[in-house]
Parts: C-alpha cells; structure tokens; sequence
C-alpha cells in the first residue's frame, strides 16, 4: 500500500487499490488536500435534540454491551460534523482525541480526506477505510466502518453511524454490524414519527368529540380518515378531495379551499391546526360536501378540547407503540346522518386527513415520484427511434424533476459496437431545459468528458454521482470554465445527478441533472427516481439501437441485392423507386433484364415475411429469374420453374428443421418486344400492372390471376397486349396500394389519378406517385417500376425469307453487304456476313424449313437465323483433324453474345455484336 501511496503521489498508474479508494483520494487531490496537513474546523452548537440523536441513543444504548473493546460508535449530522461518540474501551478515548474524532469537530470528505465517515456520506452509501487507505497520515492507524443514516419519511440522509477502531482490531464482522445498526436507527426515525402522528389524531379526536368518522394511521406518518366511503361520490371525485386535502395539510395553517365535483357542485375542505398537549403541532382536513338538493352549511364551531394526556415515549424501547402511550380511540359509533347546523340542510364536515405538516410534503413528494414513474413508463420508448427516446426521457424530467436534462451516448454505440467501450467520445442526444438560452453542449455536438468530471467518474466507475453542492465539486469546473462558470452565475444550477445508461452489461451513455429554479439541493430520493427513469430509458435506447442496427443491415443487404441501376437497353424508359418499411425489410425486388432480340423483360416480385431472411431470399429468386430469362422462357414457362424452385427451397427447409417458409411469394414477369410493341406477361399472386395509354387513359392490365409461388399444380396464364409507341406500363408491390386510413379500391383510384398524366417521364412520373400513394408510415416494402414504350422503326428492321436451299447462301451476303452500307455500317460487313453464313449452313444442313433471317439495328446489331426445328446446336471444341464442327466455335468468337430461344414454330439462333461509335 506504501508503494500505491507513492506511486498516486507521482501522478503515475496505481494499481492494487480498491476503485472506492482510489476515487476518494482523486477526489481529495483535486480539492487541494496534503496527507500530511490534518487541520477540522470545529463548532460547539450541537443539534442534540435532533430526531437522529433521538432516534440513535436507544440504538446505542442496546449495542454498546455487544463491544466493550477498543471501539467506539460515533454519529455525525449529514455533513459530517460528530454529534455523539461511545466508546467502549476508555483507552482508545486518546488516540481519538488526538485525530480530532470528538464532537463538535466535522469529518466531512472535502476536510479530512479520505475516512469512512467523509466518504460514507461522499458517496451516500455504507463504506469501511482501513489503515493506509485513509488519504491522511495521522489517519493510517485506525480502521473505520460507517454507513448514512436516510431518513424513511424525506428520503433525505440525516447523518451517519460509524465504528472506528484500531486498523489492528478490525474484523469483517463490523461491516454488517454497522449496517444493522444503520437499519435500526432508520426504523426508530420512523416510529418516532408515527407516534407522533398518533398523539396528533388524539388531540384532534378529543378536541372535536366528534365519532362520526373511522379512523386508520398509515406508515407514512398521514392519518387517512374513511370518510367518503357513504357519500356516494365517484372514485375519482374522492381522489380529487384526497390530492386537494394532502395540500392543505402541508400547509399547516387555518385555509379552505372550493373543490369543484363532477357532477357540478362544490366541496369545501377546512384546514384547521391542531396542538397537542405535549407541543406536537399538526393540523386536520375537513370536508364540506353538498345535499343532493344542492345546498350546503356551514361547519359547527368546534367543541371545547378535554384535557388530554401528554404523550409518552420512551427512547430506550424500540416497539412502534411503546408502554404507556396512549393510542387512538376507536370511534364510538353515531347516527348515520351527520351533524348539521340546520336539519335537513347539508352535511357537516367530515374528516378526511390528520398528520404533521411537514410529514404530509414528504408524502406528497412520494406521490409525484411515483406519479412520475408511471408517467415515465408511459411516454418513454414510444418509438424504436434512439434520439426520439433520449427527448422523451428529457420531457419527461422536466421540469418535474430537474430543470436542467442533457443525454451523451457513447459514439461507438452509436457505430452500433456490440461491446462498447466506457471511454472515447460521447454524442449528445437531447437537451432538456426550461429556459431556450441554456449555455450547454447543444445536440449533435461531440465531445469527451474531463477525467475529473462527475460525468467521466460515473461512466469509469459505473457509479451514480450525486453532487448536492456545485461548489464544492472543482472537478466538474474543469470540463470547461467558461461555460461551467455561466451555469452556476448565470443560470443558477447548484445540485448535479449524473446515471449511468446502461443495459444488457453494455454502458452506453450518461444523463446528467440539473436543478437552478429549485432551492433544495438533489437528495437520495431524486437520484433513485432518476436511476428508475434511465433505466427505463436505457432499456429502450438499447431495444431502439439493436433495432436501428439490424434494420440498417436488412436494408443494406437488401439494396446490395436489388440492382443497383438500370441497364442499357432500348426497348423502354424506365425509373424506379424502392423504399423499405419501417417496421423492416421485406423481400420486394424489381428487375429490368435485357432479352435477346433487342427485347427486354420487366419483373416486379415479393417475398413473404420481414428482415434479413426474406432479402436473402429474394436474391435467391431474383437470382434465379436471372438465369431462367437467359434461357428466353415465356412469361408462363418461367413462372412455372420458379414455382418448382420455390417448392423445392421450403421442402429443404422442413427437412432441416428450420429456415424460413416461402411459399406464397408473388412475381409479376413480363417480356415486351420493341420490334412488335407486342408485350406478353403472367403472374403469380401479384396485383395486375397498369396500363397508360398515350391519350392519359388507365387501366388495370386484363391479366389473368395465377397462384402464388410455392403451392404447384396449377398452371399461369399468359396475356399478349400490344402496346402503342409511348404507352406507359406500370408495375408495383402491394405495398404501394396498403394503407391502413384507405382500402385497396381507393388506393387504385388514387393510383390512377396519379398515372393519368401521360406527358411525364417515367421520372417525374415516379415522384409522383410516390407522393401521392406513399403512406405516412410504411408497413411494407413499396415497390415501383415504370416504363415508357419505344418501338424500333422499320428502317432499323431487315427481314429476308429463304427456301432451304445452299445457293442462297451467296444471296444472302449481298443483301446484308446492302444493309449494312445503308446503315453505316460497312465496320461489320465481314464478321456479319460470316456470322450470318454460318448460321444459315447450320439451319439447310441440320434443320427444317421454312428459313428467315433477320438484322436488327437497335443498340446492338442482331443477327437471327429461325427454322422450324426444335433441335439445339451445341458448341463443339473441333480437333486438328476434323473437317467440321468449327462454324458455331466462330460465331462465338466474333459475337458480342449468342443463343437459342424457342418458338411455337420452332427456334431462332441469334447473335449480337457492338456498334463501334
């Protein structure tokens, strides 16, 4: 410990102390103390009447047999300054003596360092120093056990109980001891209240000899009478009296106050003083409830007061009703009807609260807590949203709480870092205030606390910080002194809680509390409400964050999945647009895929379910549409294998005990064909797309309905429309149609409103939609793609129809020589004649007629050969030694791209080469 003690000294890292101690003594470096220099101001005007004094010496009375060694028990008033010290062993009186541990003298933390006293009521919670663990030298040879004595009524810490003893005779034992004796006298404090509570009820009880009403004494030191049970008011009007009467109470003095009921009349409550014999001050609550006819009277003039006992109480019992006090007298019984001051005109007062004062504030501040927790359960974590949730716990504490409310998350938390760190630098999330001109970190502002701050001691310690003095806490002067410095002059701010945010194990931010308006510092009662508050907060942060994170990622797999632009392609203009719910992700996806024949396939799907496993699996369908358009499926032919894949994924998904269900996806796949305008389609449980025609006329494409993926057996039926140059074709999820304020007929109409503008671009025309149709709050991924038709004009057309005969071979490479200089395209003659060669000897030698070649010159020149066999070449790899086999291995070479499609006639062998520009 010497070795720690120097090492501290040097300002180097200590370790092998306790955190508690370590703390302590940064504290008590930062106030300015030295370990060698002991010096305790000291004051002779002693409380010793006070109800902790009251309430402790029968404690110690009791105690002081079970320790006749060398130790003593001391109490000391809430800052530190000792009031009674017992000792058991006459021969430690010296030793204490010498250290200044002598009544009158104050052992407070900023005074005397690090001690079990100072630090106990430092840190407002039970402490033991021994030896060198105290900061002062003169302090090294004693071991000290204290604990703060919190009174139950105020919920404020009157004092401390501390064992102090040679660091020799310590034992792990005076730790529990200390405690116990810290219950104990916590239990006196509150039957001494309730005694005095009860002598209160009988003097008024004697002085009114009054019998009418039933009288019950609560735990809280408040005497609640039963008397509106007969009345026949409503439960609420009774709790509006009740809250009306515990104010009154509070006052303490000679007040009325009207009360206005439900049903429109008026109660009046009476607060009358009331002294008893012994000097006990409290005062009675009356009611003055109106007859059914309306009227009401006046209270009778309270009877003369009989003498009454004096309450007697003896200090050296512990029992809540000691011998020979005198209890409350039970009600002897009366008529039913009150005492009135006309028959038959009104009811008397009743009696509805009896209490001291000062007692019945305590109770209504326990009150408002609660009420404030409850508020705080309710409008706290109303949203998944985690700035949301830091202003609501900011509105919520003020200005019931504090006035002043700041919320810093940890950055890295909000990197979304499963294991955050406690240090690094913190992201102010919300500012509570009652002033606008409050010269804190404004929101969004990053920054990192000062070691020294009440701030950066809680997030290292894990430890609330209650600061009931500012001045008295240097360390949080130094964050910034300018700033600091306008809090306390300016604004007023004198008392501090700052709480840890912390849930599941991970920290992930501080919220600090400030009080300027009012006088009364922070006590341990606040910091428990404030604890309770953030960690209720803090449980919603977390659930707000992990849902942000796992959202973020949902969505980001999801757009990585979707295309992430449109591709080249001449057949339509095409825009877009995705949005994701805000519930979560689903499985929506939109394609546009260019197809052979300068054709192009447009797909809109949705996958059943919500978050990263239905965008996983719609990139397994996106991905297999893919492949299945490569082979130039019809639109039904496709659907068709897709249903089979689905059926397939689910049945490995039942056969491995888990994965997520399918069946039920919808896709909508259609081909449209530029050359034709012909645009053929089907789908699979997808709302038909919409047709808009070039004159602004819409309508809901006559598809017809086809099963949704995954169920099998039935067949998709295909629909052929043939489209006019500039048509509009509109495909969409049914995200885009569910609102919840609407149903799905008006959510066509309004669609079709908002498509009923032929002239936009599919851009403008996308927009617009969306601010039209978008709900407010998303409940499912909305997806929309549209497209505006082009057709390929005739010029960009060449078509030649052969027999099946060799000769034309020859014909054919002066046609197309002819074509291609008309299209400024003499780059190309050579491989398209050879292409076009190859292809056509393919078709007389191995297929059947009738033959037609075909050039488009659309982005790219395509070449097709179609014949009415059903066979499909296959590319061969020719050896050295054959004669054939070589012509397909040369079309492969000189084209961009080829391929088979089949038709109802037959097939088509096509290839595609690059315009140079």
């Amino acid at each position: 410990m010497a070795r720690a003690r120097e090492r501290f000294a040097s300002g180097d890292r200590v370790e092998g102390v306790r955190a508690p101690i370590l703390q302590s003594w940064q504290r008590c470096r930062d106030l300015g103390l030295r370990p060698d220099r002991f010096e305790l101001p000291y004051d002779a005007n002693l409380d010793l009447e006070s109800p902790l004094v009251r309430a402790a010496l029968p404690v110690l009375g009791r105690v002081e047999p079970a320790f006749l060694g060398p130790v003593s028990l001391i109490i000391t008033d809430s800052d530190g300054t000792v009031l009674v010290r017992r000792t058991g062993d006459r021969s430690l009186d010296p030793l204490l003596d010498a250290i200044q541990l002598l009544p009158g003298f104050r052992y407070a933390e900023r005074l005397a360092g690090t001690c079990g006293l100072g630090t106990a009521l430092a840190e407002r919670r039970l402490h033991h120093v021994r030896g060198p663990e105290h900061f002062a030298e003169c302090l090294q040879g004693f071991a000290c056990f204290a604990a703060p004595v919190l009174n139950p009524l105020s919920g404020r810490i009157d004092g401390a109980v501390n064992l102090t003893c040679r660091a020799s005779d310590a034992r792990p034992a005076m730790e529990s001891f200390i405690q116990k004796a810290r219950n104990s006298i916590e239990q006196q404090i509150l039957d001494t209240c309730s005694q005095r509570e009860r002598t209160v009820l009988q003097a008024y009880v004697q002085a009114r000899r009054r019998g009418c009403t039933a009288v019950a004494v609560t735990g809280e030191g408040v005497a609640s009478v039963e008397a509106l049970g007969d009345t026949g008011l409503s439960r609420r009007d009774q709790e509006v009296l009740q809250e009306k009467a515990t104010e009154l109470l509070c006052s303490g003095v000679v007040a009325a106050a009207e009360v206005r009921l439900s049903t429109g009349r008026t109660a009046m409550l009476l607060c009358r003083p009331v002294t008893t014999p012994s000097g006990i001050s409290g005062a009675a609550v009356e009611a003055l409830l109106p007859s059914t006819s309306g009227h009401s009277t006046r209270l009778p003039r309270p009877a003369e007061p009989e003498p009454a006992e004096p309450a007697r109480w003896s200090p050296q019992r512990p029992d809540p009703e000691p011998a020979g006090t005198p209890k409350a007298p039970k009600a002897p019984k009366a008529p039913k009807a009150a005492e009135t001051s006309d028959p038959g005109s009104g009811e008397a007062g009743r009696l509805l609260l009896v209490g001291e004062p000062t007692v019945g504030r305590f109770a209504m501040q326990t009150r408002r807590r609660l009420q404030l927790l409850s508020e705080g359960g309710v409008r706290i974590g109303t949203t998944l949203d985690v700035a949301q949730t830091a202003a609501e716990l900011a509105d919520v504490a003020v200005p019931q709480l504090a006035d002043f409310v700041t919320v810093d998350l940890l950055q890295s938390v909000l990197s979304w870092e499963e294991a955050a760190e406690t240090g690094g630098p913190l992201h102010r999330m919300a500012v509570g205030s009652i002033r606008a001109d409050c010269p804190f970190y404004h929101m969004d502002t990053q920054f990192e606390f000062v070691p020294t701050t009440p701030q950066a001691r809680c997030l290292a310690t894990g430890q609330s910080i209650l600061e009931p003095d500012l001045t008295l806490a240097p360390g949080w002067l130094a964050q910034d002194p300018v700033r600091t410095e306008k809090l306390l002059v300016e604004q007023g701010i004198h008392s501090l809680m700052t709480v840890l945010l912390r849930s599941s194990g991970t920290v992930l931010g501080v919220v600090t509390f400030y009080r300027s308006e009012k006088p009364d510092p922070f006590e341990n009662d606040d910091l428990s409400l404030a604890e309770e508050l953030v960690a209720h907060a803090a449980v919603c942060i977390d659930n707000a964050r992990r849902y942000t994170r796992e959202h973020t990622m949902a969505v980001a797999l999801q757009r990585s999945l979707l295309p992430q632009g449109l591709p080249q392609q001449g057949a339509v203009e095409a825009a877009y647009r995705y949005l994701p719910a805000l519930a979560g992700v689903s499985g929506d996806w939109f394609d546009v895929i260019p197809l052979s024949g300068a054709r192009v396939a447009l797909v809109v799907g949705d996958v059943v379910g919500h978050g990263i496993q239905a965008a996983a699996t719609m990139g397994r369908l996106r991905t297999a549409i893919h492949n299945f358009a490569a082979l130039d499926l019809l639109p039904d032919e496709l659907l068709s294998q897709l249903d089979d894949l689905v059926i397939r994924l689910d049945n490995d998904a039942l056969a491995s005990g888990g994965g997520h269900g399918i069946t039920g996806s919808s896709c909508l796949y259609a081909i449209y064909d530029p050359s034709s305008g012909q645009c053929t389609m089907a789908r699979a449980g997808h709302p038909p797309p919409a047709l808009v025609t070039p004159d602004g006329h819409v309508t809901l494409a006559d598809l017809p309905p086809g099963p949704p993926l995954g169920l099998g057996g039935l067949p998709f039926q295909v629909a052929e429309l043939e489209l006019p140059i500039g048509s509009q074709l509109v495909l969409y999820s049914d995200g885009l149609l569910q609102d919840h304020r609407r149903d799905i007929d008006a959510g066509v109409e309004r669609l079709r409103q908002a498509l009923a503008h032929p002239q936009r671009p599919p851009e403008a025309t996308c927009q617009a939609v969306m601010d039209a149709m978008l709900p407010a709050f998303p409940q499912d991924d909305v997806t929309l793609l549209v497209t505006r038709t082009r057709r390929l004009d005739t010029r960009q057309i060449a078509t030649w129809k052969l027999p099946s005969a060799p000769e034309v071979v020859s014909t054919l490479r002066t046609a197309v020589t002819r074509q291609l200089a008309d299209w400024d395209l003499e780059e190309l003659q050579f491989t398209t004649e050879l292409i076009l060669s190859e292809l056509l000897t393919n078709a007389i030698r191995y297929a059947t007629g009738p033959l037609q070649v075909r050039m488009l010159r659309a982005d790219s020149l395509i070449c097709e050969v179609s014949d009415g066999s059903s066979t499909s070449p296959h590319l061969r790899h020719a050896a050295t030694t054959d004669e054939g086999g070589r012509g397909l291995f040369l079309v492969a070479q000189l084209a961009q791209r080829w391929g088979t499609r089949y038709t109802a006639n037959g097939k088509i062998i096509w290839a595609e080469q690059d315009i140079p520009p």
